[in-house]
């Protein structure tokens, strides 16, 4: 039988990113265990907040699961030991956790060594890279993690094809050596009944009677709200919306820039900030806007793109790195660079209600094709390549 085990220390309380695809994708593995006969268990590390406090507890979101195994040390201490591996011990240390297994899968950027056993690498994308600018001083250390961690891996899973040939490119990486395993909404068809929709309506800040432009993610550069502020600015004084802008997500990195663009707007009364909200909110703000905007300037997949569009909301969004393969024809392509080109297609989606009908339905079709069963079976796949 085969054996996996899967670094689950990117979940934490409140999911985001790397987090929701990991513990998506272990629920998903689990529903197919007795399927494809194969046995998985879950590695997590500490934050090193919790290590610091001796709060070895697993989070809330993974408890239910019997085969949990701990790796007593936080991340900040074992990337560098993965940078020193010229010690003996870190290796050996590595290496007892592991032994008994034939797959090692690390979930976020890094994958321990270890001998007798296969090593598989998520790489989500290259920001880290290509665009050093839009990204933290985290971010920004992956590089010399991800190539270390090259050394001894046996594949590496990615989530978009724009990804596996950024990966190809840039890291030197066997091509046959990169497996594609796209992601999934965390919403589905019908998400909210009528009843929970009343509910969350009075719980929300915000007055549905104003119709509005919605983007939902971090606020960051990387994501080009400034442009989205821009083009709002042009379509109230060119054309007179009625529109309201309303802005979703925590606050990232560097995000002051975009805060005082808002401030110098004439029209900063009708823009909105919405900190982190619960996925139910997120799915009627989605679910309730004209049209959703997102010109990121470089994403690994865009996940915020195919959620809007299984929630029936039309989609203006970039025609860069991995959002064409996610939208196809379901969405408006603009140029990220181009904020004239982003005023107008919106104006296209709140003016022309046979096109946003059309935007919707395409979008609830193309939505159909990504799903969590799917990710996991693909990963699946990955697995059974190389053992």
């Amino acid at each position: 039988m085969l054996k996996v085990v899967i670094d689950a220390t990117p979940i934490s309380q409140k999911q985001s990113g790397v987090g929701f695809y990991v513990i998506n994708l272990i629920e998903s593995l689990h529903k197919l265990k007795e399927e494809n006969v194969f046995h998985l268990d879950i590695i997590y590390q500490p934050s090193f907040k919790n290590w610091l406090s001796y709060n070895l507890s697993f989070p809330e979101s993974l408890q239910h699961y019997s085969n949990l195994n701990l790796l007593p040390i936080p991340v900040r201490i074992s990337d560098i030991l993965l940078l020193n591996l010229k010690l003996k011990p870190a290796i050996s240390y590595f290496q007892q956790h592991f032994s008994s297994s034939d797959i090692l899968h690390g979930t976020n950027y890094s994958v321990y060594p270890g001998s007798n056993i296969v090593k598989i690498m998520n790489i989500y994308d290259l920001a880290f890279i290509k665009y050093p600018e839009y990204i933290d001083s985290v971010v920004k250390t992956y590089s010399n993690k991800v190539k270390s961690c090259l050394q001894w891996t046996d594949l590496v899973l990615t989530i978009s094809e724009s990804s596996k040939k950024d990966i190809v490119e840039y890291l030197q990486v066997e091509p046959e050596k990169v497996y594609v395993t796209p992601l999934a909404s965390r919403y589905y068809p019908n998400y909210l009944s009528v009843e929970i929709i009343e509910q969350l309506e009075k719980q929300a800040n915000y007055d549905f009677y104003k119709p509005y432009i919605l983007f939902v993610s971090t606020i960051e550069p990387r994501k080009n709200i400034n442009n989205v502020i821009v083009a709002f600015n042009i379509l109230k004084k060119r054309h007179k919306i009625e529109h309201q802008l309303v802005l979703v997500g925590k606050k990232g990195w560097n995000y002051k820039p975009i805060f005082s663009a808002i401030e110098t707007s004439p029209w900063k009364d009708e823009i909105h900030h919405l900190d982190y909200l619960s996925d139910e909110l997120v799915a009627l703000f989605y679910s309730k806007a004209d049209v959703f905007v997102y010109p990121s300037y470089y994403e690994g997949f865009g996940l915020p793109v195919l959620e809007a569009m299984t929630l029936g909301a039309p989609v203006v969004s970039s025609n860069t790195s991995s959002i064409p393969e996610v939208a196809g024809d379901a969405a408006i392509l603009i140029n990220p660079q181009d904020s004239m080109q982003l005023s107008e297609s919106i104006l296209k989606v709140i003016s022309d209600r046979q096109l946003r009908q059309d935007l919707i339905n395409r979008g609830k079709e193309r939505a159909k094709l990504f799903s969590w069963e799917r990710t996991a079976r693909e990963t699946l796949k990955a697995y059974r390549t190389i053992v």
